[in-house]
């Protein structure tokens, strides 16, 4: 559990469950610690009155420390939010609350007046850059006790997924069942099969010129039912944006990533897969891809077929931009 000081008044302030849930319970265990007695009420804003909150925070007859948790701060009314800034302002020292509000527009006044008046704010908003979620998995097992590459990250998120609840999930396992050190080929390992079942792990042997490895890739996709359509679009998103990339000019991915609107990780990669490709390579490229689009979208009679042809086609590209 991410320790949580033991404020007052603690914000919560974001819509990522996972993370909300965390510091909520961090706060939790923190007032245990402090007083293993201490008697913890969990409500929801939108069915709470000001008369039940006042009893909640007023001084407990038997004293002891008092934890109040309120979630879903944005619904809550305006009667209710004007007793409990009125609190904050003056906070019982026994007793702690801690508000969880999603951030947003609702309900914005209510957690810009906790921040005013002092409210401790604990991130909790959804993770939206690659980078975040790397840094997450890489943090996650680091407070497991174990360490984890840049390398490993990327390739947990490619077999797992952005949704933290299962990346934590899968954190955790990988932890248990290894010595904690962990790298891209531990996760291989554990995900094999998952990792390749993706349109874009066909999409980037392709572009890398690796013709057995793109269809054994694309086979497996197939056969355990991956949609052809996504398989369609990787392929032609990484022809795309190798082109985009190498049109682009020389500087480094972080000089480029505004100008082209990509983030920078997806930058590098493209440069480095860039180098193997001419600009004629890449016309021929975009070509097979438009093609094969057209056949997988318009209904055509083996979509599976046309795949296959356009996986051939991106890779003999590549190999004739090598020869130029």
């Amino acid at each position: 559990m991410t320790p949580v000081s033991l404020a007052p008044v603690l914000l919560v302030l974001g819509d990522e469950e996972l993370l909300a849930t965390r510091a909520v319970a961090g706060a939790v265990e923190a007032a245990k610690t402090a007083d293993p007695g201490v008697d913890v009420h969990d409500h929801e804003a939108g069915a709470l009155n000001p008369g039940e909150i006042a009893e909640l925070l007023g001084p407990s007859l038997f004293g002891g420390r008092r934890v109040l948790i309120v979630r879903a701060g944005q619904d809550a009314r305006k009667d209710l939010v004007a007793v409990l800034l009125a609190y904050a302002k003056n906070p019982d020292p026994e007793v702690h609350l801690v508000v969880a509000h999603a951030g947003g527009a609702k309900g914005k006044a209510f957690a810009d007046g906790l921040r005013a008046a002092g409210a401790e704010v604990v991130p909790a908003a959804k993770l939206k850059g690659h980078r975040d979620r790397v840094s997450f998995v890489r943090d996650e097992v680091r407070r497991g006790g174990g360490r984890c590459t840049e390398d490993a990250a990327e390739a947990l998120l490619a077999a797992v997924g952005n949704d933290l609840r299962e990346l934590a999930s899968a954190c955790s396992q990988l932890l248990a069942d290894t010595d904690g050190r962990i790298g891209a080929d531990t996760v291989a390992r554990y995900y094999r099969g998952r990792a390749e079942v993706s349109g874009f792990t066909v999409a980037d042997a392709a572009m890398a010129g690796d013709l057995p490895g793109a269809l054994e890739a694309l086979r497996w996709a197939l056969h355990v039912g991956v949609d052809p359509v996504p398989v369609a679009d990787a392929i032609a998103d990484g022809v795309r944006t190798v082109a985009r990339v190498s049109s682009a000019g020389r500087g480094s991915a972080y000089q480029l990533a505004s100008s082209l609107g990509m983030p920078a990780w997806k930058i590098e990669k493209a440069q480095r897969v860039g180098r193997g490709w001419s600009p004629e390579g890449l016309a021929d490229a975009m070509y097979a891809a438009a093609e094969c689009n057209a056949a997988v979208k318009g209904g055509a009679d083996d979509r599976g077929y046309a795949l296959e042809r356009a996986v051939v086609a991106v890779v003999a590209a590549r190999k004739a931009s090598v020869s130029r």
